[in-house]
């Protein structure tokens, strides 16, 4: 793997970092958490589309810049350094890639454009209770004339109080099935909760809710394919979105332990304070890596299951050791609400459990290094 990235590249991370930092100031992400009631920062997601970074990995077909999964880590891992409340993860992860991938023509041009343009907000109904196997849902779809009606609920669905359309797996006769469900619909009910992280997800109750056939992405009883396309490309984009958290967790460290000084020196110069800021470095630079790893290859068409669970561990064992280590060196001042570091520590610890954590990555990985052992010795 080369890890130099191209002028292009190098352009597109500079752009990310320079939105980020005009628009997402500390004193803003307080405004929005105290005084919005969807905890959306819709000034910075109109900057986003001015830019056109909410089309990185669109096709330009429909106003995309048309890059690729590891360009699109750029952007996020920008938003994580920012703690930034934007739903670039549900819009640019979860949904509109399926939709690019394996929905119809007529269902590109009227999202993927939107999208492009700022105008619409994209999720996805993938999480499940329990064991959380996002191959098989909780919700039922029957077959009606002109379509087909879904019953039952989904559970931790991101941005789904401001979504305009929200892709919700069903299973049918025929297999898993994903649709696209209008959130306004009748018989849709979106419950509102505020997670760790402070910003807000819904449980979504469906009754006998009606979508056309031509809201079936991709084939029916193909869905449990497309979940999972999903859900990788997810796991790459919440850790390069943790490392964000991380990298500007340790720096904010890094400046206050040179700054506080503790019986005539700074607290950096404490060999105990060092060696735990070290270690810190070394897991982010771990994630940093593990993380590269996984999107080039996924952005190469390269097999990459064994490298995004490697991502995701590292991403949740590794960053909950970092933002751990920045509160503890923060002394009292890594409590306060009022700091800006705390806000790291919920944001990593909401991602490590996204989609499983970090020992069910691990578990999953045993299992195939396990198969691919067993194979070699039957050849």
């Amino acid at each position: 793997m080369d890890f130099s990235f191209t002028e292009e590249q190098q352009a597109l991370r500079d752009l990310a970092a320079q939105i980020f930092a005009d628009k997402a100031s500390v004193e803003r992400i307080v405004e929005i958490e105290r005084r919005t009631d969807d905890r959306i920062d819709r000034d910075l997601w109109a900057a986003l589309a001015g830019a056109q970074l909410l089309g990185v990995a669109i096709p330009e077909h429909y106003g995309g810049l048309g890059f690729t999964m590891l360009e699109l880590t750029f952007v996020l891992e920008q938003q994580g350094q920012f703690v930034a409340p934007v739903p670039l993860l549900p819009t640019l992860v979860l949904a509109a890639p399926a939709v690019a991938e394996f929905g119809t023509p007529t269902q590109q041009e009227r999202w993927l454009r939107a999208v492009v343009q700022g105008n619409a907000v994209l999720t996805a109904a993938f999480a499940e209770r329990g064991a959380n196997n996002v191959r098989r849902s909780s919700v039922r779809a029957e077959p009606v004339a002109g379509g087909w009606t879904l019953s039952g609920n989904k559970i931790a669905v991101p941005a789904a109080h401001v979504a305009d359309a929200i892709l919700v797996p069903a299973e049918t006769r025929g297999g898993l099935t994903v649709f696209i469900v209008d959130p306004k619909a009748p018989g849709v009910e979106r419950i509102r909760y505020e997670t760790t992280a402070r910003d807000v997800q819904c449980s979504l109750e469906l009754s006998n809710v009606f979508v056309g056939n031509d809201d079936v992405v991709g084939v029916v009883g193909q869905g449990a394919a497309i979940a999972a396309w999903s859900i990788d490309r997810a796991d790459i984009a919440g850790a390069a979105i943790a490392l964000g958290c991380c990298e500007k967790a340790l720096a904010l460290t890094a400046k206050y332990t040179s700054e506080r000084e503790q019986f005539g020196r700074p607290l950096s110069t404490n060999q105990g304070v060092a060696i735990r800021a070290a270690d810190a470095y070394i897991d982010i630079d771990c994630m940093r890596v593990t993380m590269w790893q996984a999107a080039w290859r996924l952005a190469e068409g390269l097999p990459a299951r064994d490298e995004i669970d490697i991502a995701k561990y590292w991403a949740a064992e590794g960053g909950q050791r970092v933002v751990h280590a920045t509160q503890h060196l923060h002394g009292g001042m890594g409590a306060d609400i009022d700091y800006p570091v705390h806000r790291y520590f919920l944001w990593v610890k909401q991602l490590e459990n996204m989609f499983g954590s970090g020992p069910q990555q691990l578990a999953r990985l045993g299992r195939s290094i396990a198969a691919s052992v067993t194979a070699r010795s039957r050849a």
